[in-house]
């Protein structure tokens, strides 16, 4: 009987063992650098976000926004200033929604060119830098209420001692047996004195004009005061007035969008008569 060795699997070393390279202490640093260096750009962006959001909604301060709104004349879209839509809210009689569409152009021109004489001898005192001025109508296209903008380049302090003084201010054309009645004020957060003056769109007679107040008095009688033209004058200055306010203390960059106007807006009607037609 024969022996033989059996074959099996041999063992063997292989020639080259792969050792992970080692990392340079140099490289090892460089890497941990820019780790945190992306970090600190993160942290960096993250912080510049969240102060610019605070600046964002942080309230201009009142003397600032006061310097500011001087200049929203031109600085600020026609259309902002005025909108091609107002919606009063409970602005009629009896807590009547109104709404007025803008049915000229909103235009500016010098103070002499649109003040009477006797606002021209007020603004004496504060100086007149621009007027704007646009006119809307009603939703029966029967009446109409003008309001304009007075700037100035007046301190506050000047501008406090118009307050009282104003008479019936210009409206669109119309004498003053025509103008039914109106409003005047100077705003606080701003060198702008804002005006209205409502009339009838057909041109009617009408006595001396009134301020609104008195229109709306609950015992007030007499065409004006039953058409609710006191109500549109004051109305329509609240809320122009209100827009200036908005547009003084926003913060800059802030969209702002102007006040009352509906998302939808209507098709422009036009008044029964021009006010030129009733000179």
């Amino acid at each position: 009987m024969s022996t033989s060795t059996p074959h099996g699997g041999v063992l063997t070393t292989p020639d080259h063992v792969q050792v992970p390279p080692r990392r340079r202490p140099g490289t090892v640093l460089a890497a941990a650098l820019c780790g945190l260096l992306g970090l600190g750009l993160t942290g960096a962006a993250g912080y510049k976000a969240v102060s610019d959001h605070q600046a964002a909604s942080r309230p201009v301060p009142p003397a600032e926004a006061y310097r500011k709104a001087a200049s929203l004349w031109h600085s600020t879209p026609v259309d902002t200033l005025f909108p091609l839509v107002l919606d009063g809210q409970d602005a009629g009689p009896g807590g009547a929604d109104r709404t007025w569409t803008r049915i000229t152009e909103a235009a500016d021109a010098g103070c002499s060119e649109v003040l009477d004489a006797d606002w021209q001898a007020l603004f004496a005192g504060t100086g007149c830098t621009r007027v704007l001025v646009a006119t809307y109508t009603d939703a029966t296209r029967s009446s109409l209420v003008t309001v304009g903008m007075v700037f100035t380049p007046a301190e506050a302090a000047a501008m406090d001692l118009l307050r009282g003084r104003f008479t019936a201010p210009p409206g669109y054309g119309f004498r003053p047996n025509r103008r039914g009645a109106w409003t005047a004020s100077v705003l606080a957060e701003a060198p702008v004195v804002v005006y209205t003056v409502s009339a009838f769109a057909d041109g009617r007679r009408l006595n001396e004009p009134s301020p609104a107040e008195d229109k709306m008095a609950e015992d007030a009688r007499g065409r004006v005061a039953q058409a609710g033209l006191g109500h549109e004058a004051k109305a329509i200055g609240d809320l122009v007035g209100g827009t200036l306010r908005t547009l003084a203390t926003s913060p800059p960059g802030k969209p702002v969008r102007p006040a009352a106007e509906p998302s939808k807006t209507p098709q422009t009607p036009a008044p029964t008569a021009t006010p030129e037609a009733a000179r």
